[in-house]
């Protein structure tokens, strides 16, 4: 039994490495752009930021924002009902950048929508722009971020394009935890098919299946607003706690075209201060990237402990045995393989590699998550961010 639990981790990591070095190639940063690309094309921009309690980060975000080179952007910012001083650092911003920054009162939540969905739909209807960029509150772009992405856009003919930002790892928990999300997606999804759907598959196939090939960040997505009106904006995903996954889902749905970057280069994003604020934030959003199907979110908690956890788990129990024993050489070369994705992930973003060292701990952060979001689902207990129920 304990060689066919090793077989079974060392199969899944296997195929999971090739898909990861696999989208280091396809995964590229928004490429450059010349000076005299403005002069040729230049669509209007409405920069849409949705904030509540962001009174440590709005400031930075917004001065980013109306840093762009880009030659005809607008911001557009929305006070969702804050708690804490955001509206009045908002307001002061505002008074002072008129002609950047259009700020906005954010209207009662209706009951069948959720806090974010409901705060971009605002900033959509007062914005004006052709072209829709959404980005948090806790995000800032470099100057060139919006030409780059308009750019890129024209480039490689997208409705939608989003970027996965540089992420600042400050705390021990932020630095074991969140470089694991990466690592989720970039082991699991093959970065080429969310552009182009796979050439294996049969034709008849590709359109109904290419929203599986799909992942998005809400941190940064760029819509053309004509895609966006079509697929009925945040009104089609107005009570999804993943908003931007059902968002690029109903892109891929409706016949447009999306794509994603790499975005170490064009803007950065702390999600997270605290432990605490760690734990609330992804316990929203964990078993809604699942669908919320029991039997599958429970399999691959399962095949992530017997794969992330169980060979280094083995490895005191075993490294006793002389000569070497098969079932020593299969946990030992799945430790390998373990740490090897986990260093990667730590180069690949530029993050302390260190950390890597206690990959396990990691893995059973999650772990424990899990059972908290299982805890959640049987007692029917609602999730809770920025001081508001979900």
């Amino acid at each position: 039994m304990m060689d066919i639990l090793l077989y079974i981790a060392l199969g899944y990591l296997l195929l999971t490495t090739i898909i990861l070095l696999l989208n280091k190639s396809d995964f590229q940063p928004l490429p450059e752009v010349g000076a005299q690309y403005l002069k040729r094309q230049a669509p209007s921009v409405s920069i849409c930021i949705p904030a509540r309690n962001e009174e440590q980060n709005i400031k930075k975000c917004l001065n980013a924002a109306i840093k762009q080179n880009y030659p005809n952007v607008h911001t557009y910012v929305l006070d969702d009902r804050s708690e804490d001083q955001t509206a009045k650092i908002i307001e002061a911003l505002a008074h002072e950048y008129p002609d950047q920054i259009t700020a906005i009162s954010g209207q009662p939540k209706p009951n069948d929508w959720l806090g974010k969905p409901w705060a971009c739909q605002q900033l959509a209807d007062a914005s004006e722009g052709d072209i829709l960029l959404f980005a948090d509150a806790d995000t800032w772009m470099e100057p060139n971020t919006v030409t780059k992405t308009i750019r890129t856009m024209g480039r490689d003919v997208l409705d939608l394009l989003t970027l996965w930002p540089n992420q600042q790892l400050k705390s021990f928990w932020e630095k074991m935890v969140i470089p694991l999300i990466y690592q989720a997606l970039f082991t699991h999804l093959p970065v080429r098919y969310v552009h182009h759907p796979p050439k294996w598959l049969p034709p008849f196939l590709r359109k109904p299946l290419a929203p599986l090939f799909t992942a998005a960040c809400g941190q940064f997505m760029t819509f053309k607003r004509t895609a966006y009106d079509n697929i009925g904006g945040h009104h089609s995903v107005k009570n999804r706690v993943l908003d931007d996954v059902a968002l690029a889902r109903e892109i891929k749905r409706s016949g447009f075209t999306m794509n994603m970057y790499n975005g170490q280069n064009s803007v950065k994003c702390r999600m997270y201060r605290s432990h605490s604020e760690l734990w609330h934030g992804l316990r929203k959003n964990f078993f809604a990237g699942f669908g919320f199907n029991l039997s599958f979110f429970v399999f691959t908690g399962f095949l992530h402990f017997i794969s992330y956890i169980f060979p280094i788990l083995l490895l005191p129990f075993l490294s006793w045995s002389f000569p070497l024993t098969w079932t020593l050489m299969l946990a030992i070369l799945a430790t390998l393989l373990i740490y090897f994705q986990r260093f990667y992930i730590n180069s690949w973003f530029h993050w302390n590699r260190f950390f890597a060292l206690f990959h396990p701990l990691g893995i059973a952060w999650y772990q424990l998550l899990g059972l908290q979001v299982m805890k959640d689902f049987s007692s029917a207990e609602g999730a809770y961010w920025k001081g508001r129920e979900l």
